[in-house]
């Protein structure tokens, strides 16, 4: 079904929710089991939910017995290893409490632009989905090269949403909306619509328009959001800590209107 507005999000059919490495990992780590809730009430009333999730590299760090980020390709490589493996088990550990089982899928952006693995990746994950297992979705950053050091998981999330055709695209950060200009900023206003041909005028979309997201910020996510509602995805950004109201409908966060199944358009290419 078509999205249209925020009170229709509990009737979605398929949902792709997208969280970032800061609001999951370190002194955040305790907001995994609120996530967990909010997926699993939405989970629970049929909605079928996949998320995307950074953090292994950030997670893996406290296990090399390192203070800070490498910078080194193959440190961060090491770190995403153990980090993964940490951060799934942390999912599946509260998912337990719902009794919903959790599917890895870990894709580069190579896999989602070579067409047998496109189509492989989409296969898998409408199995998951229809055995009702939650997929848990994550870059290869063991693997991947460009896409640590240039790459961000709101790309990913907006292919996977146009991937497997979800109604609705969720990207939580740690701010709880789009703003005219950084909300910290004087005289910032919290953007409540846009709709799907809006041109953003006079609003500045920066690299600080959103904080503390990890490679992730403003332009990251109105890129991601444009390609989803062009390719008929609705877009909700919001921070994390209000996951649950964006997925029970309430009027939280900045909306983008997916465009109409009669007004064709070919999403954009989301550049790495």
């Amino acid at each position: 079904m078509v999205i249209t507005d925020r009170s229709l999000v509990p009737a979605a059919r398929r949902i792709v929710v997208k969280v970032g490495s800061s609001s999951i990992s370190g002194e955040n780590a305790h907001q995994i089991g609120p996530l967990v809730d909010a997926l699993a009430e939405a989970h629970g009333r049929g909605t079928q939910v996949v998320l995307v999730s950074s953090g292994a590299i950030a997670t893996g760090i406290p296990y090399l017995a390192l203070s800070e980020r490498p910078n080194d390709l193959a440190t961060q490589q090491a770190a995403a290893a153990v980090g993964q493996n940490v951060l799934i088990y942390r999912y599946q550990d509260s998912l337990d409490r719902y009794d919903i089982v959790a599917g890895q899928v870990l894709l580069t952006a190579g896999d989602l632009e070579n067409p047998t693995h496109r189509s492989n990746a989409r296969r898998a994950m409408e199995r998951l989905l229809d055995l009702r297992i939650l997929p848990i979705v994550n870059e290869n950053d063991t693997v991947a090269t460009h896409e640590i050091r240039f790459g961000d998981n709101d790309r990913l999330a907006a292919l996977v949403a146009t991937l497997i055709r979800a109604d609705l695209l969720v990207l939580l950060s740690d701010v709880d909306a789009l703003y005219t200009r950084p909300p910290h900023e004087p005289g910032a206003e919290r953007i409540d619509y846009v709709a799907a041909d809006d041109a953003l005028d006079g609003v500045e979309i920066g690299s600080t328009g959103l904080a503390g997201v990890g490679t992730g910020g403003a332009v990251t996510k109105v890129s991601a959001a444009r390609h989803a509602v062009e390719a008929g995805s609705a877009v909700l950004l919001t921070s994390t800590r209000l996951v649950r109201a964006a997925l029970d409908g309430e009027p939280v966060g900045t909306w983008f209107a997916p465009r109409q199944q009669d007004e064709p358009a070919v999403a954009p290419p989301l550049s790495a």
